[in-house]
């Protein structure tokens, strides 16, 4: 006969309740990459964020100083001098300031309607289209030095191949660079060569991303080419035109190797395509007035800002 067993607590005791474990608040993946972002992120941020405010806070500090002949030399701070001096210079700091603006409108417009032009062409399918898009960036591939190079070679007015064109059909030959008023639209027209592709690139990139349903719909609604470009098409497209015309114009505005390789220093004999750029240069390397040049960089810093914030703007409204 078997026995059961039973045991029994002590009379007047009870079972000690177990503690709950401490429950950690759940950390979600999201969190954990956003901290592993962040953590990945600080020192390239920490990086470029000294590689950007060094060179500011040291140009501005420069360009309160009286420095020349050598940067560590003994300097004294002398306030806006430089600025007021730059300001007031009519004959090369207005005059670059005129030539950077001409330059930059007149080239960034072409590159623009050429560029759109280009990739209204291309938005359809063609056969040959990519060798047509191999062909169309080799500019970009070039160094803008050696482009500079090539058309001096091209445009060179006793031995030139362009000034044999003209005469092979019957027109005047030209100075071109070798001329005081012709450089200038010379050069925004190499600029032109050189970056029409890129706005084109950029544009069809905009053009491949809108809807086909819109442009469709107006068709059918009896609208020709050029409604559905002005009306469909263009507005869409806004916002990638008004980015590309922000980058395209701070990168013209910056435009001096191929000044500088076509006219050299002080951008010729007359100053022809000196623009703020050529005119900083010659004032640092030439003259060795690193306080002036210093104060230029700073007003040209500004002009840049002023005039991306003004495309901003209107493109905004435009988008609005």
């Amino acid at each position: 006969m078997s026995t059961t067993e039973v045991s029994t607590a002590p009379t007047g005791t009870r079972p000690s309740d177990p503690k709950p474990p401490r429950t950690r608040r759940p950390r979600t993946f999201e969190q954990a990459n956003r901290r592993l972002k962040w953590a990945m992120l600080t020192p390239a941020l920490l990086f470029v964020g000294l590689m950007i405010v060094f060179p500011l806070a040291f140009t501005l500090d420069l360009s309160l100083t009286d420095a020349f002949g050598a940067v560590n030399a003994d300097k004294a701070h002398i306030g806006l001098r430089n600025f007021t001096e730059a300001l007031g210079d009519t004959r090369r700091f207005w005059p670059a300031a005129r030539r950077t603006l001409i330059f930059t409108v007149g080239a960034v417009l072409l590159e623009t309607v050429l560029g759109l032009a280009l990739a209204m062409l291309m938005r359809k399918s063609f056969r040959g289209m990519r060798w047509v898009r191999t062909v169309l960036i080799i500019p970009l591939l070039t160094t803008p030095v050696a482009i500079g190079i090539l058309w001096l070679l091209i445009l060179d007015p006793t031995n030139g191949i362009a000034n044999h064109l003209l005469a092979s059909v019957g027109l005047p030959r030209q100075e071109f660079l070798g001329s005081v008023s012709q450089s200038l639209p010379t050069l925004m027209l190499i600029d032109v060569w050189q970056w029409t592709p890129m706005m084109t690139l950029l544009l069809l990139a905009g053009l491949t991303t809108l809807p086909e349903e819109p442009e469709e719909a107006a068709l059918v609604d009896g609208a020709n080419s050029w409604q559905r470009f002005r009306y469909i098409i263009l507005p869409m497209l806004g916002p990638t035109l008004a980015a590309a015309l922000v980058l395209r114009a701070v990168d013209a505005l910056k435009t001096f190797d191929i000044l500088y390789a076509t006219k050299g220093p002080g951008g010729g004999s007359d100053f022809e395509v000196e623009t703020l750029n050529v005119y900083a240069y010659g004032l640092t390397f030439d003259y060795q007035e690193y306080g002036l040049a210093a104060a230029v960089l700073v007003l040209f810093t500004l002009f840049i800002i002023g005039v991306v914030v003004l495309l901003r703007r209107r493109g905004g409204r435009k988008n609005a």
